[in-house]
């Protein structure tokens, strides 16, 4: 089974802020693919279905974002989920609003949700996709991350989140070289 894991900040209070945009590609691949049956798991919103052949498992921790680590090692130890089957998706500041990124591995490169996966998975073996979300002028980048996009960006977001299926098809059919030369 692949888990696929988008992530952000539980409550209505988040929901359309710009660091929950992993929790909107989760939701976007479930409308996609038809995958309705959610549930409470391991401290998360878990969801089971298919996307193409694949068995699929789609989550958001319930976990606030520095915590999501413990939500998703809870998943990979219930359901003995390998490593190379986990896909991460989250917001990236470094990126312009929309820009799609995918990496094979590597370390946090400062997002405190991934970091905490990290620690508690004990690897940078994780694959992962970061969507753009823009850095703000001012650099004042809590605040930022908690509001919601402004019109120019959630036209880009949107878009993003409508291409990402591809991805994560190329992704989960153990094609990240075709999905990172395709998008990055």
């Amino acid at each position: 089974m692949k888990l696929i894991v988008g992530l952000g900040n539980p409550g209505k209070k988040y929901a359309e802020t710009r660091h929950n945009v992993g929790f909107m590609a989760v939701k976007e691949l479930a409308d996609k693919f038809k995958i309705i049956n959610v549930n409470k798991d391991c401290e998360a919103l878990v969801a089971r279905g298919k996307i193409e052949d694949k068995e699929v498992m789609l989550a958001q921790p319930l976990t606030y974002m520095n915590e999501s680590g413990r939500a998703v090692s809870k998943l990979v130890e219930k359901y003995d989920v390998l490593l190379k089957d986990l896909l991460v998706i989250y917001d990236d500041l470094d990126l312009s609003a929309g820009k799609i990124r995918i990496k094979k591995m590597g370390g946090s490169g400062g997002h405190k949700g991934l970091r905490s996966i990290i620690e508690h998975l004990n690897t940078l073996d994780i694959k992962r996709i970061r969507i753009g979300i823009g850095r703000p002028f001012d650099n004042e980048v809590t605040e930022y991350v908690l509001q919601p996009f402004d019109k120019d960006q959630l036209k880009w977001i949107e878009k993003a989140l409508n291409d990402l299926d591809q991805a994560v098809i190329k992704i989960i059919n153990e094609d990240i070289d075709g999905a990172m030369n395709k998008f990055n």
